[in-house]
């Protein structure tokens, strides 16, 4: 566990340059070492939900290219986070002891790195001046996404070559969750929804970990595997690997050596796109989408240069796509309009079996309903 002043944060470093990999093996007080341009909202919540002790990251968490809130998010849940240190940082020993003091990171008496200590300030800071510049990004975002549509226009005709599941999709539900923004909120949320419909549940990579920490089992996960729990892969559920065109399949190589039977699914663009046409041409009735990425900083935390597979793919199920808060608010007041009727179905029955049993009232009822019949005209 690190020990920490104001100024000073000491514990065992864990390196990596890729901080989803990293943050699998960060205890609590850890000094987390990454290298991690732009650091992107879902990597951030990973490491304070992580409770890193320390985060020094070789590159710039906020380049100035777009307006990233992650570094935000782990300054303002009291995480130290040193900026711009540089690539010798990461020779780091892997759980060797640092010492992190205003803006240098220190091994014993060496100084392996000094670079910028953020503050909220610092940071709103470039974000703003982020905003005021993000023209420039967008344009070259909406320059790619057209060049890329231009090529990739048959997705949205064309019908893709998917293998043949054991799981059954037509006319049936189907919610594909992706480990992004407020997911574990909106399945919380849609718990009534998942009980009563039952629909089909289709994770990307990581969203297998989030059902399975939600209680749920994924009837399908989809993607490259890279940032999946074994445990979730030997859930049971049957794994497409995302392949591309040009012959590459990230994953496959790990299921295989885990002795796990796959499909392979080559596709254009990310897995989440390829999760939603699989259900989609697999006959879903209605498609429920958590965590998946919609906005620019969306496409941008990822990393994304253009956004034209996704437009696509968005286009052909748009009829059918859903996003999980919509249908949380649609449920809720279903459940209201069935509870109310309910309630007031059990208090009249209530109040005929209390008639019944009591003379008394039936009397009453009685003597009411004489003086209403003598009333009564004609």
């Amino acid at each position: 566990m690190a020990a920490r002043r104001t100024d000073l944060t000491i514990g065992p470093a864990r390196v990596d340059r890729r901080t989803k990999n990293l943050v699998r093996r960060l205890q609590p007080g850890d000094i987390a070492v990454i290298d991690h341009e732009d650091l992107d909202r879902v990597a951030a919540e990973a490491l304070i939900e992580a409770r890193a002790g320390a985060v020094v990251n070789a590159a710039k968490s906020v380049s100035g290219r777009y307006p990233n809130l992650g570094p935000l998010l782990v300054v303002a849940a009291g995480i130290p986070l040193v900026d711009g240190v540089g690539p010798d940082v990461l020779d780091v020993g892997e759980g060797e002891v640092l010492r992190v003091e205003d803006d240098a990171v220190w091994a014993g008496d060496e100084c392996v790195g000094k670079g910028e200590r953020q503050t909220i300030d610092s940071l709103e800071e470039a974000i703003a001046e982020a905003k005021a510049t993000i023209g420039a990004e967008l344009s070259r975002f909406a320059e790619n996404t057209i060049e890329y549509l231009q090529q990739e226009h048959h997705l949205l005709t064309d019908a893709p070559d998917l293998p043949e599941l054991e799981t059954d999709f037509r006319g049936r539900h189907v919610l594909v969750v992706v480990r992004g923004h407020d997911y574990r909120e909106d399945l919380k949320a849609l718990a009534g929804y998942v009980r009563e419909v039952r629909p089909v549940l289709v994770a990307v990579d990581g969203g297998a970990d989030a059902l399975l920490e939600a209680g749920y089992r994924p009837d399908v996960i989809v993607g490259d595997f890279d940032s999946v729990s074994t445990a979730a892969l030997r859930s049971g559920a049957e794994l497409v690997v995302h392949g591309y065109p040009e012959g590459e399949a990230p994953g496959a190589e790990r299921l295989a050596e885990l002795g796990l039977r796959h499909h392979l699914a080559e596709a254009h663009g990310t897995s989440e796109d390829l999760a939603l046409v699989l259900a989609y041409e697999k006959g879903a009735e209605l498609i429920v989408a958590v965590g998946t990425h919609s906005s620019l900083v969306d496409f941008l935390d990822k990393g994304r240069a253009g956004m034209a597979s996704t437009f696509l793919v968005r286009l052909k199920v748009g009829p059918i796509l859903v996003d999980a808060k919509g249908v949380n608010r649609l449920y809720e007041t279903r459940l209201r309009k069935r509870d109310l009727g309910l309630l007031v179905v059990s208090a009249l029955l209530t109040m005929v079996i209390v008639t019944a049993a009591s003379d008394s009232l039936q009397l009453f009822f009685q003597s009411l309903w004489k003086t209403i019949a003598d009333a009564w005209p004609g």
